[in-house]
């Protein structure tokens, strides 16, 4: 049992103040010693790094571009070096058996309480300690590392330990029955192409070559992919549906060539592409892919290529009362309830409804006081199809200035909403691809029509002028069409 003893440590001056320190018993005296002197060895490699980096030379701030640039290809050279030699540590430890007599069951867990560090770093590290190192066999002999050619060029500091393990597992996927002749060929082409290649390209590569090698099993891969494909949705707890999926790899990359030409970034106040405006588009690249995939849906709902569903095309019904819709409902607290989205039991402002049922079937129906149908009406559409046809041929797939978005299913929105009088007319609609028809109606741009042609005006935060501006197909008129 260890015994401590609270010694003052010695002053050096006034200002020293008294600690107590931890002195351990002679039984454990050798050991910490041991420890604090691998601590200081510590230090002092660290140290001589920095000194070798210049790190204490000039703080980065102060250092030219070519100084950074090559201070960061420094770096990574050191680190490649300091894990090569890791590498032979941690495989030498592991033959000893140090993880077993530090009563751990396994070398990655080992390795990753002792570093600290993510277990899948550590497992990685162990993995391809194993494949670049010599090993000593119990009689003595002298064993080359199992992946000789990846072993030389992560010695050489041309791949990360990122690469090497690509290579690792790439040869271990490959079918039992490879000869080790095509194993070492295989190996060699990896660790060769890993002095270009990115860790992710050279994964692709190795995969490549598992499927040269054994293509009976590649295809029984790809029917495995397409046996677990699934897709769940579910309605969260806020109203917001939640997708988690796993797709085989030619329906994902039938999806991602979907919504690719639609995930670009776009300037929110104009419409043109960011890097057109200058302008940033402030949506992550998830929320873009999210935007895009609800523009999908538009336009397959908007086609008629999805087959019906109890003698209807495939639709969102959303129900909401008449004078909410108007934003005349007496009571305050009915007027912000809104309305209903039928499909899925979860409310909608009336705002949103007001801009849905800007191009929408209209079905109205007659409720009693306890909201029990009494009549039924026919179905309109709030844009008959020879509006929608004369739109299309005065505003394109949409109006809004500098908007150069992919034809898809355009939106015809009210200027004057139907609901509040405004007439289904041509002199009183616009079309608008679905992103810019949702801008309208939540920035509260003002739409006139000038000689028959629609002109927008900002609101004062997007431009404090107020300046207006040409609709998206006036741009591409004659001048005369255009001007008084």
């Amino acid at each position: 049992m260890d015994s401590f003893v609270d010694v003052p440590p010695p002053r050096d001056s006034e200002q020293s103040v008294p600690e107590p320190r931890r002195v351990l018993s002679s039984g454990d005296a050798g050991a910490h010693a041991g420890r604090r002197q691998q601590a200081e060895d510590v230090l002092d490699v660290a140290a001589a790094v920095e000194e070798l980096l210049g790190c204490r030379d000039r703080a980065a701030a102060a250092r030219s571009d070519e100084e950074l640039v090559a201070g960061i290809a420094d770096c990574e050279s050191v680190i490649r070096a300091a894990l090569v030699w890791q590498a032979e540590q941690i495989a030498e430890s592991e033959q000893r058996g140090l993880h077993t007599a530090a009563g751990t069951r396994s070398m990655p867990v080992w390795l990753r309480e002792m570093l600290n560090i993510h277990a899948g770093d550590a497992t990685s590290r162990v993995v391809v300690a194993r494949a670049v190192t010599d090993r000593t066999e119990p009689g003595g002999l002298q064993q080359a590392p199992s992946l000789p050619a990846t072993a030389g060029v992560l010695r050489a500091r041309e791949m990360s330990l990122a690469h090497a393990k690509v290579i690792v597992d790439g040869i271990a996927a490959l079918p039992p029955w490879t000869s080790a002749e095509r194993r070492a060929e295989a190996e060699e082409l990896l660790a060769d192409e890993a002095k270009k290649l990115s860790p992710r390209e050279l994964e692709v590569l190795a995969r490549r070559i598992r499927y040269l090698l054994d293509q009976d099993g590649a295809l029984r891969e790809e029917q495995n992919q397409i046996e677990r494909r699934e897709l769940q949705l579910t309605t969260g707890r806020d109203g917001m549906t939640v997708l988690k999926g796993r797709l085989d790899r030619e329906t994902g990359a039938k999806l991602r060539a979907a919504l690719e030409p639609l995930t670009g970034p776009r300037a929110q106040n104009t419409g043109e592409r960011a890097q057109n405006t200058g302008e940033r588009d402030m949506r992550s690249a998830s929320k873009r892919r999210a935007d895009a995939f609800a523009e999908l849906l538009e336009t397959s709902l908007g086609s008629d290529a999805l087959p019906r569903s109890g003698g209807q095309r495939p639709h969102m019904a959303v129900t909401i009362n008449v004078d909410q819709l108007r934003g005349t409902a007496e009571d305050a607290a009915a007027a912000r309830f809104g309305g209903t989205i039928d499909t899925t039991g979860q409310p909608i402002t009336a705002d949103n409804a007001r801009r849905i049922a800007c191009d929408a079937e209209i079905l109205p129906v007659l409720l009693d006081g306890e909201s029990r149908p009494l009549d039924v009406g026919r179905a309109q559409r709030s844009a008959p199809p020879h509006l929608r046809a004369a739109l299309l041929a005065r505003d394109g797939s949409c109006a809004f200035p500098g908007c150069d978005h992919p034809p898809g299913t355009a939106q015809a929105h009210h200027i004057r909403h139907w609901a509040d009088g405004g007439h289904t007319a041509l002199t009183n609609l616009v079309m608008l691809c679905a992103h810019h028809h949702t801008v309208i109606h939540a920035q509260h741009w003002n739409i006139q029509l000038h000689q028959g042609r629609p002109v927008f005006t900002p609101p004062a935060w997007v431009d404090p002028a107020r300046t207006p501006r040409p609709g998206n197909r006036a741009h591409h008129e004659p001048p005369h069409l255009t001007t008084d």
